[in-house]
């Protein structure tokens, strides 16, 4: 039987290439996440930090997958790093359910007034990773968008892969003035700073990119709120029968 739940781990792909700077940005959500669950102890370790995740675990710990999608790294690689340890993994971060919601929040505020005459829509692009490698990364971004539309009448939701078609530069041609583009990642690591501007200037995107959606003001709410629910969840008294 665990014991109860007071310590977490937070756990995120990182930047293979430079991994400090990304290391640092989990540490810091990490801190935040602390300040919200007093007598709580959050560590925190990148995938691409050689060792860290071991280092930072322990038995009984809460593992909480910093990723949009429950892929290879949540279903394989965690896993495989973590043998030998007991520990509960939580649903990845852009699984949960009370994103769309906060998402939402987020947009009303950043879409900018249009004039009632006007027949386009300001648009969202939903700019993610996908990937080569198979479906999961995609089919989570386009429940996530599924869920978001009806949240927001007032504009389309176009998504748009780095990896896979549709292609961000694709997506984003001829998006209405006034649209914005929001990544959907975790963290600020090359394909956000890099491939992604990259597509935008390809497409002649003329609208605002907002801030990663794992970066948002509020997400560190968000997580240690999932952290108690799950362990509520351990801690509840078996079912009877």
């Amino acid at each position: 039987m665990f014991p109860a739940a007071k310590t977490a781990v937070l756990t995120a792909h990182g930047q293979p290439s430079a991994p400090e700077g990304q290391e640092k940005a989990l540490a810091r959500l990490a801190q935040q996440v602390s300040d919200l669950l007093p007598g709580w102890e959050i560590r925190s370790a990148t995938l691409s930090s050689p060792g860290r995740l071991e280092q930072v675990m322990q038995d009984g710990a809460l593992v909480y997958p910093f990723f949009m999608a429950s892929g290879w790294f949540t279903s394989q690689v965690l896993p495989k790093r973590l043998q030998g340890f007991r520990y509960d993994q939580l649903p990845a971060f852009g699984l949960d359910p009370a994103l769309p919601l906060f998402t939402a929040d987020l947009l009303k505020q950043a879409f900018q007034p249009q004039p009632s005459s006007r027949v386009d829509k300001p648009a969202l692009l939903l700019a993610a990773h996908g990937s080569a490698r198979g479906p999961k990364a995609a089919e989570a971004t386009e429940r996530f968008a599924q869920v978001l539309r009806p949240l927001l009448p007032d504009q389309d939701v176009v998504t748009g892969y780095i990896e896979q078609a549709p292609r961000i530069a694709d997506a984003a041609q001829k998006l209405p003035t006034g649209s914005l583009c929001l990544p959907f990642f975790a963290q600020s690591g090359n394909h956000v700073t890099s491939d992604l501007p990259s597509a935008l200037r390809e497409a002649n995107f003329t609208g605002e990119t907002l801030p990663t959606l794992g970066s948002q003001r509020g997400i560190a709410r968000l997580i240690s709120q999932a952290l108690l629910q799950a362990a509520l969840a351990r801690n509840a008294p078996p079912s009877p029968g």
